[in-house]
């Protein structure tokens, strides 16, 4: 019989009570138990960065997190970003830029560029790729990912 364990932590602003297994991943609790699907798993190893959410602001690798490491903690996953009729500032770089194709390994782009939106300078493009390389994309080059970075860090808060 396994022990269950309670945890309480807030998910996109809303207050969450559950009890899981204490072997139970971030990336499986909040796909499966919250069934917040935004949130992508690739790789399971924290290579790819597609399962990444923000835990107390920081970006972290869901799949390398247990669920029981989350209680206490604000969780922000892609599904607080906006909505198909009103995107979030960043998802629409994303779009305008072309910046994404099959869309995999965007959540976890959108919520990794918020985060360094808030904490880098990124000056030079060699910035931007050395900042985004914990996310892999099989799709785009990347380019206009870079291109994406660069405009909105035009426009960051000061």
């Amino acid at each position: 019989m396994i022990n269950k364990s309670e945890i309480t932590l807030t998910v996109n602003g809303e207050r969450f009570n559950e009890v899981v297994e204490p072997r139970m991943l971030a990336s499986d609790f909040i796909r499966e138990q919250l069934k917040l699907t935004g949130t992508h798993v690739g790789c399971e190893h924290g290579v790819c960065g597609a399962c990444t959410i923000l835990v107390d602001g920081k970006t972290t690798r869901s799949c390398l997190k247990f669920a029981v490491q989350l209680n206490g903690s604000i969780v922000e996953t892609i599904e607080n970003f906006g909505s198909i009729e009103k995107l979030d500032r960043i998802q629409e770089a994303f779009k305008k830029n072309h910046a994404l194709q099959c869309g995999f390994c965007t959540p976890g782009f959108v919520i990794t560029v918020k985060e360094l939106l808030e904490t880098e300078k990124l000056e030079t493009d060699e910035d931007i790729r050395r900042a985004l390389s914990g996310n892999l994309c099989r799709c785009t080059g990347y380019e206009n990912i870079v291109k994406t970075v660069k405009e909105l860090i035009k426009t960051r808060k000061s």
